[in-house]
């Protein structure tokens, strides 16, 4: 298993947080958002999905990540 903080701006609630992390977990990956520093900490398994795949769902999902 792979760990990556990634940055992400436009989350601002509980939705945000549930939109979020339901976005990563439909890659078969973990995500824990953390609103107060606008990151996501994601746990994910290489070869079932990628860092670039985790960026496309969660951009999808409404949020920029950078």
């Amino acid at each position: 298993m792979q760990n990556v903080t990634l940055s992400v701006e436009g989350m601002s609630c509980g939705h945000c947080v549930n939109s979020v992390e339901g976005a990563v977990k439909t890659l078969g990956a973990s995500a824990k958002v953390n609103l107060d520093s606008k990151a996501v900490a994601v746990e994910y398994d290489e070869a079932k999905t990628s860092v670039k795949a985790i960026k496309e769902v969660i951009e999808e999902a409404g949020y920029t990540v950078v």
